[in-house]
């Protein structure tokens, strides 16, 4: 469905004060960066709080990892097609949710995106289009109607020999949310979790600022389209300018919309603000496949949320509910 990439910036100033510091770390987990700031009282419990960050999302990418032979989900995988696979309460309750964004989105969003054949290249060596059948043939495995959940017994079924489902566009966004809340309970008084462009954050900079958020511009990866400030929520961004092939002057996405095998076209990038990073997350992978009309459709049923979005065109569409009153895009 989509790969993430790196399309928000943390913007740091005043790093200390008297009674606070302020300590970062980058290091890649769930096959992505993360960058890992927090705010305590001295170094060494910012420290401390960092390596109990790194282990809870090291912990969240062995249950649902599919990449990872032993994690759960890829024990759902390999049972495809003959048998029900118990799993942790927690990873049947995660799935449970990303089965509600497939509905609302009518597949528009699909956690068995992973069993999608990947007949889009990329990397410059496709000369034509794929044929209409081959297309079809490429989501022939994937459906989430096709996921059967007992709750009871916490099992997750896969009908279909060969399905698959995968936490890419949802994994980030629920560990950054796990550490925050984790942070919260220690009384951590702020920090922030970035992971690959999904970010969680709580509290205020150190000299009492807030956290600032700066929207890579996806024509000029050098610059930036504008520098949001957040205190405590979350900020999501899902985009596909490094990644497109261009036929007959139509431009198409490494982005591929599950429900039909074809790329998502219309949009290069979008950037969600909300209280809750998976939520976010699924939305702007979501309004990425669906485009700028249907996507702003859909931000009405989630009021909480707000989107900016930038089109293939280099026009910046805000959705009505976005309250930045300083925001001003330069593309």
């Amino acid at each position: 469905m989509t790969i993430k990439h790196l399309f928000l910036f943390l913007i740091l100033c005043g790093f200390s004060s008297h009674s606070q510091v302020l300590r970062k770390r980058t290091t890649l987990l769930m096959g992505g960066r993360f960058d890992i700031t927090i705010v305590a009282q001295d170094s060494l419990s910012a420290e401390q709080n960092i390596d109990e960050v790194i282990s809870e999302i090291t912990r969240i990418e062995n249950l649902i990892s599919d990449w990872k032979p032993t994690s759960q989900v890829s024990e759902v995988n390999q049972n495809a097609g003959i048998r029900a696979v118990k799993v942790d309460r927690e990873v049947f309750e995660l799935t449970q949710r990303a089965i509600r964004f497939s509905e609302i989105t009518d597949g528009g969003f699909d956690i068995s995106f992973a069993a999608m054949d990947r007949i889009w290249k990329f990397d410059g060596s496709m000369t034509e289009m794929p044929s209409a059948e081959a297309i079809k043939k490429s989501v022939e495995k994937v459906g989430y109607k096709n996921i059967v959940l007992d709750s009871e017994n916490s099992t997750i079924f896969l009908k279909l020999k060969g399905m698959k489902i995968g936490f890419g566009a949802l994994g980030e966004g629920y560990a950054t949310d796990k550490c925050r809340k984790m942070m919260l309970t220690k009384d951590i008084p702020a920090g922030i979790i970035n992971g690959s462009g999904d970010m969680s954050t709580w509290g205020k900079q150190p000299n009492g600022k807030p956290w600032n958020i700066g929207i890579t511009n996806p024509f000029n990866t050098d610059k930036l389209v504008a520098v949001v400030p957040i205190n405590n929520g979350a900020v999501t961004t899902s985009g596909s300018y490094e990644k497109f092939v261009v036929f007959d002057g139509k431009r198409y996405s490494h982005i591929i919309n599950p429900a039909t095998g074809y790329p998502a076209t219309g949009l290069c990038s979008v950037t969600v603000l909300g209280p809750n990073a998976e939520t976010a997350n699924g939305l702007s992978t979501s309004l990425m496949v669906l485009g700028k009309e249907k996507g702003l459709l859909l931000l009405e049923k989630f009021p909480d949320y707000s989107c900016v979005m930038i089109t293939d065109d280099g026009k910046v569409v805000k959705s009505k509910n976005f309250r930045i009153k300083k925001f001003k895009a330069r593309i």
